[in-house]
C-alpha cells in the first residue's frame, strides 16, 4: 500500500536547518442528494471504504472529512452501528481538485 503521507511538502530552513512539513488543508464537502449513506459494520475502515466505493484507498480524507462529527481525524478505524455519508463517485474529482488548489 502507499504511504498516505507521500505528498507531504517537507521544507527546510535555511538559517536554522529545521526541517517542517506543510500543513494539508481539507476541502469542505457539502451535503448532495447524490450521496450514498451506509450503516458502519465493525469491520470498516477509511482506507477500506473509499477502495470499495472509489477504487483508491488514498482518498480516505474524503469519507473523513464528510463525516467529522463521526469519524476521528487521527484513526482509519469506525465505530459500528454509525450513519456514515459518502459522497458520490461522480463527485470525487471536483473534490480532488478543490484539494489540490488548496494545497498547491
Amino acid at each position: 500500500m502507499a504511504n498516505r503521507l507521500n505528498k507531504i511538502q517537507v521544507k527546510t530552513d535555511l538559517n536554522t536547518n529545521i526541517r517542517y512539513y506543510k500543513n494539508i488543508e481539507y476541502p469542505p464537502i457539502p451535503e448532495d442528494i447524490t450521496d450514498i449513506y451506509i450503516i458502519s459494520k465493525s469491520t470498516d475502515r477509511l482506507d477500506l471504504l473509499v477502495f470499495d466505493y472509489y477504487k483508491n484507498s488514498q482518498l480516505w480524507w474524503i469519507i473523513g472529512k464528510a463525516n467529522p462529527d463521526k469519524i476521528k481525524r487521527d484513526s482509519f478505524f469506525i465505530n459500528p452501528g454509525l450513519q456514515i455519508r459518502i459522497p458520490s463517485l461522480s463527485r470525487v474529482n471536483t473534490i480532488y481538485e478543490e484539494f489540490r488548489i488548496l494545497n498547491k
